[in-house]
């Protein structure tokens, strides 16, 4: 008996791989639509493993990570499709999208004229690439030419447009950085360098800024280790190789300029940090402390002003700068700048409020303040304050005279009235200079009349002819409604040399 053959069933496997790819590319586009991009991804990727020849997945693919900001696979994606077809225009819009997103405008540029070449005359499909494109590259005009005026500021803001559209550049994101580290926001500047070198640990750029910061913070040795390591990583990194040298040539002119300092040779240190500050304007730290240590220079030289100023520089650097008020409020007290001293003091006690030195050097300021509110006895008698008792006398004799109201008998009324008004103020202030207990409290800021029982001000109630006529002994009735007459000297020709004659007391 003849035996028949199984009846074999003919299986179409490439069909089949194609109906299950299109099966998972339906799925991935209905996850798509959804949102639940992940899920999309891993239905493509189903599909591609089916039917790793068809270019419409690997786009699809190719939107699928973008999506997700995966701009890199994305753009790996879409170039595989345009190799396996060099006619799908959709394949050179992502590959542009791509490049415009990871900042790479030149590339994108050759997407876009590669996808024209192969689309439809009149056809708008690459019109928001060719957009973004020259938005970018105009603003990497006005980004470069801010860089090179230092104008950090509208670079910054340059930066940040350009990131609104090329979102996924690390280039510019570590131009951005750097420009923060230039501005100051340290912290800022640092966690951007940090989360590159997170990504890509041989991010010289990245290591570069990172460095830049710590030398703005006045971490030297630390900055200098990271330029090491960009050099090391990247030997033409010129930034790199312009800022080491930079900080060092700062750090050696600074310590220089110590030791100068410590030597005693003002001039020199006060040559020496005018130097340092020269070499780096962004860096705000070091300069905050040349400034400081400028402006004590300039004390010791006893240019109060120009410490003033320096100090002025230094806060402006570095707003809390503790050392720098209180300098500022010692060379005000020297300029005789009370109000300005009590000001600077007063923050100096808010920063360090447990110091007793700051508290006792507020309390000078205020005294000094209060007394500087007075009448200044010293000035209207023409004395210094370490004037002794024969000096104080000899300077009433002088000013006395000088005032008296019978000397300006033929003044005009307002002269007289002047002359009187000096007159009494002699007189007052020879009352309190010439009294050792009121001396003592005046010159302590204390008030004097308090003490003798009166209430209205330095000498209120003293009648000035009287100390003047007890002072020049034998003088007559006294100035008023009769004048001098009665004194045995008088003012005018009339001596061997004119002018007066008297018997001093």
């Amino acid at each position: 008996m003849e035996t028949e053959s199984p009846e074999v069933e003919i299986v179409d496997v490439e069909k089949d791989n194609q109906g299950n790819a299109e099966q998972k590319k339906e799925e991935g586009n209905a996850l798509y639509k959804a949102k639940k991009y992940m899920e999309a991804l891993t239905k493509y990727n189903q599909a591609i493993e089916y039917c790793p020849e068809q270019a419409a997945l690997y786009g699809n693919r190719s939107a699928c990570h973008m999506m997700l900001s995966q701009y890199q696979k994305a753009m790996d994606d879409a170039k595989t499709a345009v190799s396996l077809d060099s006619n799908y225009v959709k394949g050179f819009v992502r590959i542009a999208k791509c490049c415009i997103a990871l900042g790479e405008v030149q590339s994108a540029k050759q997407a876009v004229k590669q996808g024209l070449e192969k689309d439809k005359p009149g056809s708008t499909a690459f019109q928001a690439e060719l957009q973004n494109i020259e938005f970018l590259e105009k603003q990497q005009t006005e980004i470069d030419t801010a860089f090179e005026s230092s104008e950090y500021r509208k670079a910054l803001f340059h930066l940040d447009q350009s990131l609104n559209i090329a979102l996924a550049s690390k280039r510019l994101k570590v131009k951005k950085a750097e420009c923060l580290a230039y501005l100051g926001r340290y912290v800022e500047a640092q966690n951007i360098a940090n989360d590159m070198l997170r990504i890509d640990n041989m991010n010289a750029d990245a290591m570069y800024v990172r460095g830049l910061c710590l030398y703005y913070e006045d971490f030297v040795d630390k900055a200098f280790t990271h330029f090491q390591h960009v050099l090391r990583l990247a030997p033409d990194h010129q930034r790199a190789k312009d800022t080491y040298k930079r900080a060092k040539s700062l750090k050696q002119m600074k310590e220089d300029g110590n030791a100068a300092f410590k030597s005693s040779n003002w001039s020199q240190a006060h040559e020496l940090y005018t130097e340092a500050l020269a070499i780096d304007p962004c860096n705000k730290a070091t300069n905050a402390k040349l400034y400081f240590n400028r402006a004590t220079v300039a004390a010791k030289l006893k240019k109060f002003q120009e410490s003033v100023s320096d100090c002025d520089e230094a806060l402006k650097l570095d707003e809390k700068y503790l050392k720098a008020f209180v300098r500022r409020g010692r060379s005000y007290l020297e300029l005789e700048k009370y109000e300005e001293a009590v000001r600077d003091l007063e923050q100096v006690n808010k920063l360090e409020p447990g110091n007793h030195e700051y508290r006792q050097l507020l309390a000078t300021a205020k005294l000094e303040l209060k007394k500087s509110k007075r009448k200044d006895y010293y000035k209207i008698l023409g004395v210094q304050r370490s004037a002794n008792e024969d000096e104080i006398k000899k300077a009433y004799r002088k000013r006395a005279l000088v005032h008296h109201p019978d000397r300006h008998s033929g003044a005009t009324d307002d002269e007289k009235k002047e002359h009187e008004r000096k007159f009494k103020e002699v007189g007052e202030a020879y009352s309190v200079l010439s009294d050792a207990k009121k001396r003592s409290r005046y010159d302590n800021g204390h008030d004097v009349d308090d003490l003798e029982g009166h209430s209205h001000g330095y000498g209120g109630d003293i009648d000035p002819n009287q100390i003047f006529q007890a002072f020049f002994g034998g003088a007559g009735g006294g100035h008023g409604a009769g004048g001098m007459h009665g004194a045995n000297f008088h003012f005018g020709g009339g001596g061997p040399g004119g002018g007066t004659f008297f018997q001093f007391g």
